[in-house]
């Protein structure tokens, strides 16, 4: 997570919301990484899930990223959430909650829907007072001109 973090600092610097995704390996590698670039690229899907989605899907060679693991800073929204169930994650790691936004247990529960045919285990709260910092910090700063 603290990864993940990093990753979130360089979304900020370029004006984004400061999120940032990985996606580990069973044994530990990150084979994928990625921090929001929607105010970077003017694309609306680029949300840190989705960059290390593909990153990872990338480095593999695969679409189908079974084994790893989706480790993000903020809980990940409906489009996100979707693109982890899509991809075959093992399990989805995050750490602020989004009760405005939040697919993962906050707002809506997709990736533990039973209609779908895979469900991602979910990990919640990891290192959440940093990760809910972080985004305090950066809205604190765009509230007062920043």
């Amino acid at each position: 997570m603290r990864a993940a973090l990093g990753e979130g600092g360089l979304a900020a610097a370029s004006g984004d919301v400061p999120v940032g995704a990985l996606v580990v390996t069973a044994s530990g590698e990150i084979v994928g990484r990625g921090h929001n670039a929607r105010e970077a690229t003017g694309d609306p899907t680029a949300h840190a899930e989705v960059i290390a989605l593909r990153d990872a899907a990338s480095r593999l060679g695969n679409w189908r990223l079974s084994g790893t693991t989706l480790v993000v800073t903020l809980e990940p929204c409906t489009m996100c959430a979707g693109a982890a169930v899509l991809a075959r994650v093992e399990r989805v790691v995050y750490g602020a909650a989004d009760p405005k936004a939040g697919a993962v247990g906050s707002l809506w529960d997709v990736v533990r829907d039973r209609r779908l045919n895979h469900r991602p285990e979910v990990v919640a709260g990891v290192l959440e007072a940093e990760c809910a910092a972080a985004l305090r910090v950066f809205f604190e700063g765009q509230r007062a001109g920043g």
